[in-house]
């Protein structure tokens, strides 16, 4: 979190640099804690029952009531899984969108960044987040399950891959901006992050493309794209002219991912940069 608050900072700065009307007023920030309001309230009412429970488990037979009664019980296992699933995107983003709302108040009220720390979960340190890491692992984007996207929401995805793959980089970070609007806490949002990232580089707005790389990697810092997400925002603050924060980020890749083809290419960026 301290690496990831020392390129925020960064970031924020040459925001400054480049277009001060471009930093957000408290009222964004009002407006974007009422969306994190919202989606607690959403949250709290899969909490409320609908009805009375009205379990099938008719049957003839003993044999026939206890195979219904463990069809019932599999079923209920599958929804608790999947609104476990739920419960985690929402924490993580929300989490996250908070650390960053946290970020741009002391900014914006001309504090000391590096006096910030860890976010807190969002909820609390509840058994369930603290169990998350250790039984959700990182999953490649083929595996991801349906159940788990919303209507939609792999067909938007496609799009915007598509969109980056034909080299329609404007459409393509249109889509993929769209897309992380649309579904808060995706799975499939530290991807999308990174290919809207390599859309704006293809637009040559290397400042937020470096926001995008950084949001990425804050979205998922172990998963399967988070080491090219780094040695991507490391890369991006050295054509930005931030020298010092991209050598500690590029090294933050062979530290977090020795041996991955991301590590590779941090040193010889770090090469190309003169870091000591």
């Amino acid at each position: 979190m301290r690496v990831a608050g020392w390129i925020l900072a960064a970031v924020v700065a040459t925001a400054g640099v480049a277009n001060a009307q471009d930093q957000q007023t408290l009222a964004d920030i009002r407006q974007e804690l009422t969306v994190l309001h919202v989606e607690i309230q959403r949250l709290k009412r899969e909490f409320s029952t609908t009805g009375s429970p009205a379990p099938n488990l008719a049957g003839s037979s003993v044999l026939e009531r206890v195979d219904a009664i463990e069809a019932e019980l599999q079923r209920l296992t599958r929804q608790t899984e999947q609104l476990n699933q739920r419960v985690q995107n929402i924490v993580t983003d929300g989490t996250n969108r908070i650390g960053d709302l946290e970020f741009r108040l002391v900014e914006l009220e001309g504090g000391d960044l590096s006096t910030l720390g860890e976010t807190s979960t969002l909820g609390g340190d509840s058994d369930i987040a603290a169990a998350a890491p250790a039984t959700i692992a990182p999953a490649e984007p083929a595996q991801i399950e349906q159940g788990e996207l919303a209507v939609g929401e792999r067909a938007d995805f496609d799009t915007a891959s598509q969109a980056l793959a034909d080299g329609n980089f404007q459409a393509a970070a249109e889509q993929f901006a769209t897309f992380e609007t649309s579904y808060p806490g995706s799975p499939l949002a530290p991807e999308a992050n990174l290919k809207r990232g390599q859309a704006l580089v293809g637009l040559g707005d290397t400042r937020e493309a470096a926001r995008a790389f950084l949001a990425s990697f804050t979205g998922d810092s172990e998963g399967t794209f988070a080491p090219e997400a780094l040695f991507e925002l490391g890369s991006a603050l050295g054509r930005l002219g931030q020298t010092d924060q991209a050598c500690i980020t590029l090294s933050e890749v062979g530290v977090r991912f020795p041996g991955s083809a991301s590590a590779t290419n941090a040193t010889q960026e770090m090469a190309s940069l003169g870091c000591s």
